[in-house]
């Protein structure tokens, strides 16, 4: 009879009779059915038959002798055994009873949850290659959801012709090299090996990868996470029986975009190339600029579902320990399922999230980053982005642009000091024609005032209103101009700007002046080689208007205490954002740049464990007699 317990467990009971079969015997010889999935089940059965030894008792043991109730002579007193089973499709010995199935070291696999449900695995940080193939293999498919993933494949094979031993590698069809899996890794283990594994001495895994794999990069790892990211960076991974290690042999092979002319930061003079999407690509743009032993990359995993490639450069022995500590525990602590590009990982690691201007500088240029790191910077890239970050760093080192270094110092100087008059046009100008046009009257020319009056006279808005028609709408036209593809986008940039200006003026709806005003913020907003700090200049530029508007010049320079105050306030990795103003330190270059020969020290601000760049006297084809020594350098 099926019982049920306080427990909502169900078992299967009955009395055993006397005879030559057993009741359980028969149960067992007639009845089958199938465990559900992720269930196990507890048979319990009464009888009054005491196995004797070597007797079949059903494939359970009897727990002891049969006592005899004292209440019945000569029968024996009804006892219950329990039977628990977790195999697949059995007999009666399927269990009945739902129970824990938890996982042996064998498996490792944590439990399902649910019978239809999809089953988690064990963290694959905390679980090692067992060596059976079987059991790993199985593993590897609950991972990447085999056979509902179609590109992940699986590829059985055998290693030797003597003796074969099985294997398996496995990989991502669009992520490798065709070329290479056949020729380096599948040929030379299927095909060209006439080695007796068996009669090898050391480790097979060593025995493969030092006499039968040609490739240049193979390694050994002993975690499943290991190996689990390798096969999602476009390795190939082997699996071999018996072996407690897995195999990882370099095959990447994706098609990516290759180096270009940077798009945004262009440069007259200086080099022309860009970074692209691919981490390695990025590192090596920067190594074939920059040969010096003492650059170091360290590499690292970042998000918890993505586990993509990021890594920083700087120069050891050059650089702060403490910035490099600093920022290696801001990467790794994160905790995130997804960091794609540099752009994220930015707001991620940046000391005020809440502030306009960035903290962080992102370029697509090697030798600005290769400057950087001179300097005693850190560089940070992640695989999939174009850019790279760059800190600590202040507002005048993102205001400075690549071919300031490529250019004689007055010709560096000069473009700096318009690229700050333009910094300043583009954040003050509108908010001052509102300001002056609306209270201060007084301060503009009476022929002029009398012109701006005239053009006015039929405009039917406020000043500030008008300003921010136009602003907003120039605002559209740029935005229109970058999201339209191909080459439209310039020429509506431009047309665009043209024609909206002359209508809106025909119209009466601006004055002629003010498209002017709008005309030349633009081309002050264009010389910010930084595209996050001129996205901040817009920003703050619409804050201007309104303080103009509504309270004249002392509203303007109200807002300009509170915008420099928040700037004072602001830090990149400890570094103020303002700094050399207000900070004691040795190489003040902010406007003016020194000739190339006279730079001898790098910024204080970053503190670097060597401040000297170069002796004091670097020209020493000069004066041999006023030449520097070794200690000069110190």
């Amino acid at each position: 009879m099926l019982a049920k317990d306080n427990n909502c467990c169900y078992s299967l009971v009955f009395k055993k009779e006397a005879g030559p079969i057993s009741v359980w015997q028969r149960l067992k010889e007639t009845l089958t059915f199938q465990e559900p999935k992720g269930m196990s089940f507890e048979l319990a059965d009464t009888g009054n038959k005491t196995a004797g030894p070597g007797e079949d008792t059903g494939g359970y043991k009897d727990d002891g002798p049969a006592q005899t109730n004292q209440n019945e002579p000569g029968t024996s007193k009804e006892k219950e055994r329990t039977v628990k089973s977790r195999g697949r499709s059995r007999g009666m010995r399927q269990p009945v009873r739902p129970v824990s199935g938890g996982h042996n070291q064998k498996d490792n696999v944590e439990k399902g949850t649910a019978q239809g449900k999809s089953e988690p695995v064990i963290d694959p940080g905390k679980l090692k290659v067992s060596g059976d193939l079987d059991q790993d293999v199985a593993y590897l498919k609950r991972v990447f959801h085999f056979p509902k993933n179609n590109d992940v494949v699986f590829r059985d094979f055998s290693i030797g012709m003597d003796n074969p031993v099985r294997a398996l590698a496995i990989y991502i069809d669009g992520m490798t090299d065709k070329a290479i899996q056949n020729d380096s890794v599948l040929q030379p283990l299927m095909l060209l090996s006439r080695l007796r594994l068996d009669a090898q001495e050391g480790n097979l895994q060593d025995v493969v990868r030092e006499r039968l794999l040609p490739g240049n990069q193979v390694e050994i790892f002993e975690l499943m996470r290991a190996t689990i990211d390798g096969v999602l960076n476009g390795d190939t991974v082997i699996l071999i029986e018996g072996v407690d290690k897995a195999l990882v042999m370099e095959t990447k092979g994706w098609e990516h975009r290759n180096v270009g002319r940077p798009e945004v930061e262009m440069v007259v003079r200086g080099p022309h190339e860009a970074f692209n999407e691919t981490f390695r690509v990025n590192t090596a743009l920067i190594r074939k600029a920059f040969h010096s032993p003492d650059l170091v990359t360290e590499i690292f995993k970042v998000g918890n579902k993505d586990r993509i490639n990021c890594g920083i450069m700087y120069l050891d022995g050059v650089v702060n320990r403490d910035l490099v500590q600093e920022a290696k525990r801001r990467i790794e602590m994160l905790e995130t399922d997804y960091v794609g590009t540099s752009g994220i990982l930015e707001q991620f690691i940046e000391d005020k999230t809440y502030a306009l201007a960035p903290q962080v500088l992102s370029t697509e240029r090697p030798d600005r980053v290769i400057n950087h790191i001179i300097e005693g910077k850190v560089a940070v890239l992640i695989d999939g982005s174009p850019h790279v970050l760059v800190f600590p760093m202040n507002l005048f080192g993102i205001l400075q642009s690549a071919e300031d270094a490529y250019l004689r110092w007055p010709y560096g100087s000069l473009l700096r000091m318009l690229r700050l008059v333009g910094v300043f046009l583009a954040t003050f100008l509108p908010g001052i024609y509102v300001a002056v046009n609306a209270y201060h009257h007084e301060m503009i020319p009476t022929d002029l005032l009398m012109a701006i009056a005239g053009a006015r006279e039929q405009v039917p808005f406020p000043t500030i209103v008008e300003v921010l028609i136009m602003e907003i709408s120039f605002e559209l036209i740029r935005e229109a101009g970058i999201r339209v593809p191909g080459v439209i986008g310039p020429t509506l940039g431009i047309v665009g700007a043209l024609i909206l200006g002359q209508a809106a003026v025909a119209a009466k709806v601006v004055s002629p002046i003010l498209i002017v005003i709008v005309a030349v913020t633009a081309i002050g907003s264009f010389t910010v080689p930084n595209y996050t700090l001129a996205f901040s200049i817009r920003a703050v530029r619409f804050l201007y208007i309104i303080m103009g508007g509504l309270f004249g010049f002392f509203g303007i320079v109200l807002g300009f205490f509170i915008h420099l105050n928040h700037l004072s306030s602001l830090k990149s990795f400890g570094v103020p954002f303002l700094s050399p103003l207000g900070v004691k330190s040795e190489s003040a270059d902010i406007i003016w740049r020194k000739p190339i020969w006279q730079q001898e020290e790098r910024p204080g601000s970053v503190a670097p464990r060597k401040i000297k760049s170069q002796p004091p006297i670097s020209r020493r084809w000069i004066n041999r007699e006023k030449g520097g020594n070794a200690d000069d350098n110190q």
